[in-house]
């Protein structure tokens, strides 16, 4: 089978035999899968990365203990937790201390014909969502995460910094979810995409308000976005951190401790609201598409995503036949 190989900057397409698939495990052949921001900060370096990268995607199950999964598309959580450690207990099993991430932490991702995952992290979906939407699965589940962790009352204005894909996506969830988002941006498509959806856009350019929100989203994938999330957040307000970054990020604490403002870090979110607002077909997902690539092309596809303007370069896997080494 063909996997994508990254190594010390460079994007490689190997040949490797079909994945064993270990007990309570699904083999799964990929239909889609998208590039996201962590994939590229781990092209970067991030993690001290190599291997098959990946966690953004729609598969179907080939081979499962669970023979009801058998031939059902699914999208699957990253995290692969142990299951018996206190964390886990706890309910807690994204942050289990031995867990592995799919196409981060030591498992191979989903840039490959096959992979496998836990049956656990696997999740139906529905026949109305098309391979293309569900795709975005896990960042949606990822945008779900913030009402997850902080209560933000319905018609409350909250910024959104970043206009990236994760930023058009939270803030389409939180204005379906009755917040006043403000999203800022540099780019004028992709804010007028987020304007279509009926999102209140401004771009950056011009010059930032200060300590004008209760609640602000950093979400620019750059280092210096959470000090410009700082600025804009009201004494007593909350900064909710979604960037990952490669970069060192400085930070000057003294606005902090003198407002007194909350830093929230939000990682991974439920995936079941998250296939709720896919199959409700309110969110704009197409639109994010940039471009669709063969799996063949990944070194292209990657090249892509990194220039400014594009918007989701996904994955999917020609070969539609029954599974084969």
């Amino acid at each position: 089978m063909l996997s994508v190989h990254l190594e010390d900057g460079r994007i490689e397409l190997r040949r490797r035999p079909l994945p064993r698939r270990a007990k309570n495990h699904a083999l799964i052949r990929l239909l889609a899968a998208g590039i996201c921001n962590t994939d590229i900060e781990l092209l970067r370096g991030y993690y001290g990365f190599r291997g098959t990268p990946g966690h953004e995607f729609v598969g179907q199950v080939v081979e499962a203990g669970d023979r009801s999964l058998i031939g059902r598309r699914v999208v699957g959580e990253i995290n692969l937790a142990c299951g018996a450690c206190d964390w886990c207990r706890r309910g807690l099993d994204r942050h289990c201390p031995h867990r592995t991430v799919l196409g981060i932490v030591r498992h191979p991702g989903v840039f490959s014909e096959y992979f496998t995952l836990p049956e656990r992290n696997l999740h139906p979906v529905p026949d109305s969502v098309p391979d293309e939407d569900a795709v975005f699965t896990e960042p949606i589940a990822a945008a779900c995460e913030i009402l997850e962790q902080v209560r933000i009352p319905k018609g409350a204005p909250v910024a959104v910094l970043g206009d990236g894909k994760l930023g058009l996506l939270i803030a389409q969830v939180l204005h379906l979810r009755g917040a006043e988002v403000h999203l800022y941006g540099k780019h004028r498509a992709k804010l007028r995409l987020a304007a279509s959806a009926g999102i209140a856009v401004r771009m950056t350019s011009a010059r930032l308000p200060r300590a004008a929100y209760d609640w602000v989203v950093e979400a620019t994938g750059a280092a210096d976005g959470l000090s410009q999330a700082i600025l804009m957040t009201r004494p007593r307000g909350t900064v909710i951190l979604k960037s990952t970054v490669h970069d060192a990020v400085s930070l000057d604490s003294a606005p902090v401790v003198v407002n007194e403002i909350t830093l929230v870090g939000s990682r991974c979110g439920p995936f079941k609201p998250a296939l709720k607002l896919l199959a409700s077909g309110r969110l704009k997902l197409r639109e994010m598409i940039s471009a669709r690539l063969p799996l063949a092309e990944a070194a292209r596809a990657f090249e892509l995503a990194q220039q400014p303007g594009v918007l989701k370069v996904l994955l999917y896997n020609p070969d539609l036949s029954p599974a084969k080494v």
